[in-house]
């Protein structure tokens, strides 16, 4: 089977295994301003973008902040976490370097902001992604498919030759509705089944020549 054009991934719970980080640092903050906050709360936002995450935090804990500085808040805690410490997910460097090492090109498509994603790409080779799109450098976050489509635009392929490697329900909605394959690999939330949607139990089981038959598989 051919190689697809291009591979687009997803960071937090698909490259790395941040989650945790996040929904630790929102526990802190609710801690710290005496709001209310629940497991349940902290899965609800994976695969959000951040200013919608501020905006639902602000409400449900009760606080007075802005959006905005609530994000900054979270990223605060979240990059002192990663600068310790990179949880990578099985597999996922693994695949990156076979696809560096057959050509095929790889985008970066996080609703994280750079200053997050910063101190992550600074473990990996300079040239592991051409592209990087990053929440803050979009209108729309996902679920709307802007940021896979600036993607595959910015590397100049068609999204229906791509394949999106995802592990939330919004980020596969974000990429199915960009035209992408999608690949879902579960993380900490289930994702449904969709029409352009191909799951698998671990990047681990894998490889180059794999991802060339997922576009085969959906008919």
């Amino acid at each position: 089977m051919p190689l697809p054009a291009a591979v687009l991934w997803d960071m937090d719970g698909t490259l790395v295994d941040t989650e945790p980080y996040w929904i630790a640092t929102e526990f802190a903050m609710a801690e710290r301003y005496g709001g209310t906050w629940s497991e349940a709360d902290a899965l609800h936002l994976v695969g959000n973008d951040l200013l919608s995450s501020g905006r639902y935090i602000r409400d449900r804990m009760g606080l007075s902040l802005e959006p905005e500085a609530i994000v900054e808040e979270l990223l605060d805690g979240v990059v002192a976490r990663v600068q310790e410490s990179v949880p990578w997910r099985p597999g996922a460097r693994e695949l990156l370097t076979g696809l560096h090492d057959a050509g095929v090109r790889c985008a970066l498509v996080t609703m994280s902001y750079e200053r997050f994603v910063a101190p992550i790409l600074a473990h990996l080779p300079a040239e592991a992604f051409r592209v990087i799109v990053t929440g803050d450098r979009v209108e729309f976050g996902k679920p709307h498919p802007e940021p896979y489509l600036t993607a595959a635009a910015s590397l100049g392929v068609d999204p229906a030759d791509c394949v999106a490697i995802e592990d939330s329900n919004t980020g596969a909605k974000s990429a199915e509705a960009a035209g992408c394959t999608v690949l879902v690999v579960e993380s900490h939330v289930p994702v449904l089944d969709g029409p352009r949607r191909i799951f698998r139990d671990s990047l681990a089981d894998v490889s180059v020549d794999d991802l060339g038959g997922l576009a085969a598989e959906l008919g």
